[in-house]
């Protein structure tokens, strides 16, 4: 009797584990929606990709002159960071 209980709650529990894997998770269903929301909020104009007309606004001299000096600008080492400690205590006076 008690070999049947045993065998009884066994298959019960297996029954469980297996209907909690059968079913999709929250996180498998809503995965990568996250991304798609980020990428349309950020998105102004969807309909851009069809717009083939040329874009004004900045001369092409100008735009070299700003690329160079923002290349230019990785050119100097950065400087090393100073730290100060102070203990009170163990001033001059």
């Amino acid at each position: 009797m008690k070999s049947n209980l045993t065998f009884i709650a066994l298959i019960i529990a297996a029954a469980f584990l297996a209907g909690g894997c059968a079913t999709a998770s929250r996180v498998e269903t809503d995965y990568g929606t996250s991304y798609k929301l980020a990428k349309f909020n950020q998105t102004l104009n969807p309909e851009a990709e069809n717009n083939l007309d040329p874009v004004y606004g900045m001369d092409g001299k100008s735009a070299g002159n700003i690329t160079d000096k923002y290349q230019k600008s990785f050119e100097k080492p950065i400087p090393a960071p100073t730290f100060s400690i102070t203990i009170p205590g163990m001033g001059g006076n």
